[in-house]
């Protein structure tokens, strides 16, 4: 057999090969772990516009000690901050506790516990400017109380100011309603509530 056949005098040396832009693949996020309230906490989250307009009826931002006594899951505490208030002049007590490692998250000191006990070892000791609130409905007169045993103003010269979210049958010499919200603010309880502001 020729050698001829086994060659190949005008064999291409090169063959054109297409360059292909690769595009940089996009960042794989971890999916973070829902959050899964009980119904023991009663932990009735405050929709970020009422949230808003509660810290608006609480005040201007300043040098004021301002306490959340029911921090949830941050809603008020995101409501301050988000105002200008500073985080070093927030106190937050939350007692559940993967709500309270929510709030920390959020930069500001939490003190896991319960309201009405940390109330009662601090009642005359430790006083409160401003303080803001959606307590739990089914104690919610133990916590205006204990909340209102804490309110003073503590050198300022602004009255001392605080907000809660309460239901709508609820009355309190002194105190004024702000606003009445919709009745689909928390359809999980069907709870009607309102905003009253207290400034003894």
């Amino acid at each position: 057999m020729k050698k001829s056949v086994y060659s190949r005098p005008r064999k291409p040396m090169f063959i054109p090969v297409q360059h292909r832009d690769s595009k940089p693949l996009p960042e794989v996020r971890a999916i973070e772990e829902p959050l899964v309230i009980d119904r023991a906490s009663e932990c009735h989250v405050t929709p970020a516009d009422v949230a808003a307009r509660m810290v608006d009826y609480l005040g201007r931002p300043g040098d004021f000690n301002t306490l959340e006594p029911s921090a949830g899951t941050g809603a008020l505490v995101t409501a301050l901050l988000a105002s200008g208030h500073s985080p070093n002049e927030i106190c937050a007590i939350e007692r559940h506790h993967k709500l309270a490692g929510v709030v920390r998250r959020l930069g500001v000191p939490v003190l896991q516990d319960c309201f009405l006990d940390y109330a009662a070892r601090i009642r005359g000791q430790v006083a409160f400017p401003r303080i803001i609130m959606n307590p739990p409905f089914s104690q919610m007169r133990k916590h205006i109380k204990a909340a209102l045993s804490l309110l003073a103003r503590d050198g300022h010269d602004e009255p001392a100011t605080l907000v809660a979210l309460v239901p709508i049958t609820f009355e309190h010499e002194g105190a004024e309603t702000l606003e009445f919200l919709p009745e689909d603010t928390f359809t999980t309880c069907r709870v009607r509530t309102k905003v009253m502001r207290f400034r003894p």
